[in-house]
């Protein structure tokens, strides 16, 4: 996946240096101004993005086209990506133009693809087209870095349950992620959705509730739940007090990485032990 070099013009844009220090306490983003990247498909990021409100920080969305929604098989499944990986580069440039101090990629199969190795890929990729001096959060290393916070620490044989919204070719990519991290995937559940949108992300609570109660047990240290647009931000705080143990949604790491990236410590008692307590 390459990305074309932006030809835009950013120099009548302001800068924050254009801001008097008697103002700086005032303006919008004062404390972080933060990108996020999302398929056209996905209505859950937003969603959960708008539990939380810091002040002085302001999220600033972009969307790429997803013209091929079909995930009913493997096959289809790697045309969404193809998809995926030829239109998001025009949404980072219009992106950029605001001048994001820290860019969130609100997408998740891509970042876990191809295992650790194929994240740094990915990560060089999106660092090619956002400039080396901007923050950057990927799903797979927010939920690494989310799980070293909550004392889960790969390579200590530390067990964990997976849920996903995705085809098997989806989940052996997760799985391979979460080996070459160092843990143990004991259960990993994919629901098999469909179809890009409203299939994920109208997935009742009550069945992922189930399926957490499914794949719960004594070994298990943590239960973690993939695929953007599928939000648990709702429930798994509940669940989380129930079997005392971490459960962590995927936009909840996102948000708390990106957030903590830029020096942003605000703490939130209804989002789970993660925002909580780091």
């Amino acid at each position: 996946m390459a990305f074309k070099n932006s030809k835009l013009d950013l120099s009548k844009t302001r800068e924050r240096s254009q801001i008097t220090d008697s103002h700086r306490d005032n303006y919008m983003g004062h404390r972080a101004k933060i990108g996020v990247v999302i398929p056209s498909t996905n209505t859950a990021v937003e969603y959960d993005f708008q539990r939380i409100i810091p002040r002085g920080v302001t999220w600033h969305t972009t969307r790429f086209l997803i013209e091929q929604t079909d995930l009913s098989d493997d096959e289809k499944f790697m045309k969404f990506l193809d998809a995926l990986r030829s239109t998001i580069g025009g949404s980072i440039e219009s992106l950029m133009t605001c001048k994001p101090d820290h860019v969130m990629m609100g997408m998740s199969a891509e970042t876990f693809w191809g295992g650790v190795k194929g994240n740094d890929g990915f990560v060089d990729r999106i660092h090619e087209a956002v400039g080396e001096d901007v923050g950057l959060t990927t799903g797979a290393n927010s939920v690494i870095a989310a799980l070293e916070a909550l004392g889960v620490l790969g390579g200590t044989g530390k067990n964990i349950a997976v849920i996903t919204p995705y085809q098997p070719i989806g989940d052996k990519n997760v799985r391979l992620f979460f080996e070459d991290s160092g843990y143990e995937v004991k259960e990993l559940v994919g629901l098999r959705c469909d179809n890009a949108g409203d299939a994920i992300a109208l997935v009742p609570d009550h069945q992922v509730m189930d399926i957490v109660k499914q794949v719960d047990s004594d070994d298990i240290d943590a239960i973690i739940q993939v695929g953007t647009n599928l939000s648990t931000a709702g429930i798994f705080p509940v669940m989380e007090k129930m079997l005392k143990k971490p459960l962590l949604p995927i936009n909840v790491a996102g948000m708390w990485h990106a957030l903590r990236s830029c020096g942003i410590n605000d703490q939130y008692d209804h989002l789970g032990r993660l925002f909580e307590e780091h």
